[in-house]
């Protein structure tokens, strides 16, 4: 089972000290500086700090927040709420009556919103199977994205990313802890865009062809919300979309009933200068798939491709024509929550923010 944390929070502590010159004769100095940082249990960003050093007039403190003045007092207790999730650098200073100080600087990474990770309910999968062998995997483990592994994809891209969604993708949008990966959806603005997430994929750092890929995932909901686990044909830069070929393991699009219980799995190609699709679906049937974790996954040989969740079969496809032989090269994975586009349509006063997919593990077998 998976800790539960009331709040995340990663806490890196850098301490130095220095004294100005004076030509008054020297009085005692801080000393003995400590400071107690507490975080809100509810996700509201309220954070409650106390100083306490000897000989001290007064502390300052540096929000490390845009646009924030210097706050200062002298008993040492300082409130701040932060508005958005971020990380934040806070500088504190005891300053005695000579000028003499010492300085404090941490770094807090603040979740604002919902601050518990999710329960480790749901379905899931062996880390082995008869005949195979487990040729690559991310437990998410650890504390931030592995970049051996994962890219970020920064930005609007081409046209909405060739669908007019609306969201601007961002590293920050991407975070690692309790042992899931998470990607969140946010309603801010940011670069002319209102909303934010993030796109990661494995181009250049991992691609495959054939075997079976299972990933474990608990998605959000919501009108306008389009989280994808997908792949490209690694041949993409060269030969561009759809020469490349794409197989979407699970999409969602969602919208509340009949929507927020509905994933596809889709395999998109050229057929001679056209683009073409041939796709599936399967449908819950009670509860939604952000309720729990559900396990999606491809079988995937030269013959065939085969879309599974929570090991029941709901698509497969013929891939021996030749004019499906973009199926039969390496591909990378793409993650990434959308909002808004021309699939799902555009947020409204339904949907809630901010939005989180977790992934729990992604996991690549192929035959022995």
């Amino acid at each position: 089972m998976k800790n539960n944390l009331t709040i995340c929070f990663l806490i890196l502590l850098c301490i130095s000290t220095s004294c100005s010159n004076t030509d008054e004769a020297p009085v005692l100095e801080p000393a003995n500086l400590t400071i107690e940082i507490a975080v809100s249990s509810d996700g509201s960003g309220l954070v409650e700090i106390t100083c306490q050093a000897d000989n001290v007039i007064e502390y300052t403190m540096d929000t490390g927040e845009d646009g924030v003045e210097l706050l200062s007092n002298s008993d040492g207790f300082f409130s701040y709420t932060y508005s958005s999730t971020g990380t934040y650098a806070i500088e504190i200073k005891a300053i005695g009556s000579s000028g003499r100080f010492l300085r404090e600087s941490r770094t807090i990474v603040i979740q604002v919103g919902e601050d518990t990770p999710p329960a480790d309910e749901g379905y899931s999968t062996p880390l082995s199977y008869e005949g195979m062998k487990l040729i690559w995997q991310d437990e998410f483990n650890g504390f931030s994205l592995n970049e051996t592994f994962w890219n970020y994809e920064i930005g609007t891209g081409s046209n909405g990313w060739g669908n007019n969604e609306l969201q601007y993708y961002r590293e920050d949008n991407t975070s690692v802890s309790d042992g899931y990966l998470t990607i969140e959806a946010r309603k801010e603005s940011f670069n002319g865009r209102s909303y934010t997430s993030s796109r990661l994929t494995t181009e250049d750092k991992f691609d495959f062809s054939y075997g079976r890929v299972d990933i474990r995932a608990r998605l959000p909901e919501g009108q306008g919300i389009w989280p994808a686990l997908w792949m490209l044909g690694s041949n993409f830069r060269s030969v561009g979309w759809p020469y490349c070929g794409e197989i979407d393991i699970m999409e969602l699009i969602g919208g509340g009933e009949g929507r927020d219980n509905v994933v596809y799995g889709t395999a998109h190609w050229d057929n001679n200068g056209t683009k073409a699709d041939f796709g599936g679906n399967t449908k819950l049937s009670s509860g939604k798939f952000s309720d729990q974790f559900y396990v999606f996954t491809i079988e995937w040989d030269a013959n065939t491709i085969t879309w599974y969740m929570n090991d029941q079969q709901f698509h497969t496809m013929d891939i021996t024509p030749s004019e499906l032989s973009e199926f039969r090269s390496n591909f990378f994975f793409i993650f990434n929550v959308a909002v808004g586009g021309n699939w799902p349509g555009s947020p409204n006063a339904t949907t809630s923010f901010p939005q989180r997919m977790y992934v729990d593990y992604i996991r690549v077998f192929q035959d022995e």
